[in-house]
């Protein structure tokens, strides 16, 4: 569960791609746009580089076990009532957080005490995104993320992707593209093709 601190199958009929099929899940989507929204943010975890797919919680916490604080990764949720799981490694160990889904965006799960309202995206890597120490998205200016788990407050710090795959050339200059605005900011001059393709993933994790 997170605080934020100020000091420290009924779309079916949907085309779906043969190479990407969601989790098995018993959650039923609300409406089309939430099965389309589900369906993009599934396409560019596929393509992050840091999607495992359906390993569970203690796979996760093996694979993170020799990492550095910091270093997280994204999975299907254990849960078949959700969708996907941010599993951190934390000074306090391996942490699993369960990405929530509503009608129109994700969340992370929240402490039941915490009358702050969350942030929501409609991409779990914005989700992501947003809480690395370097996203522009996030003006800080002294706010912290706490991990709440059996009693103790443990900082969230979410800093380099635990890599399941070798990212192409290609996808790794989208990342650098998207992670300039100076250079963001002029993709109308680019060609289609290629403007495209940086429409397929805007993300720059």
């Amino acid at each position: 569960m997170v605080t934020h601190s100020k000091f420290d199958s009924a779309m079916s009929s949907s085309p779906v791609d043969s190479n990407m099929r969601l989790p098995q899940r018993y959650k039923t989507f609300t409406s089309k746009a939430q099965y389309q929204m589900v369906l993009a943010t599934l396409h560019k975890l596929q393509e992050s580089g840091f999607y495992w797919g359906s390993i569970n919680g203690k796979e996760a916490n093996a694979m993170l076990a020799a990492e550095t604080t910091g270093t997280f990764l994204i999975r299907d949720s254990s849960d078949n009532r959700h969708l996907f799981t941010l599993s951190v490694k934390t000074a306090s160990g391996t942490k699993n957080l369960r990405v929530q889904c509503d009608a129109a965006s994700f969340h992370l799960q929240t402490d039941a005490k915490n009358i702050q309202s969350v942030p929501h995206f409609d991409c779990v890597l914005k989700l992501v995104h947003y809480y690395m120490p370097q996203s522009k998205g996030n003006t800080r200016s002294g706010n912290m993320f706490y991990i709440h788990s059996g009693g103790e407050k443990i900082p969230l710090e979410l800093i380099k992707p635990l890599s399941c795959s070798l990212s192409t050339l290609q996808h790794l200059c989208r990342k650098t593209v998207n992670g300039h605005s100076d250079i963001s900011s002029k993709r109308d001059q680019l060609p289609h093709p290629l403007k495209e393709f940086l429409q397929e993933y805007d993300a720059p994790i």
